[in-house]
């Protein structure tokens, strides 16, 4: 994963969809960053490659830590085909 000239909410982002999960950028981290996130997606014990975890904060510097808290959920309640005008 690289990224040029990002705010780091777009890391954020781009982590979420990997992991599958909401990633909330809480660093206060200002302004655009260059980076370039290299691991392994199925780590293997003979893998060179680090989980994305491990090159998160290996290589970033930042810390992945799993939370619970509150948020917004969009409930449908029922569905119809529009009708022919």
């Amino acid at each position: 994963m690289i990224g040029t000239r990002e705010p780091v909410s777009i890391l954020a982002t781009n982590l979420g969809n990997q992991l599958r999960r909401i990633v909330i950028d809480k660093t206060g981290l200002k302004g655009a960053y260059d980076w370039k996130l290299e691991w392994n997606p199925d780590p293997s014990p003979d893998s060179i490659l680090p989980s994305l975890f491990t090159a998160v904060q290996e290589q970033l510097g930042l810390k992945l830590e799993a939370q619970k808290g509150p948020m917004q959920v969009l409930v449908i309640d029922s569905a119809e085909r529009p009708s022919d005008n």
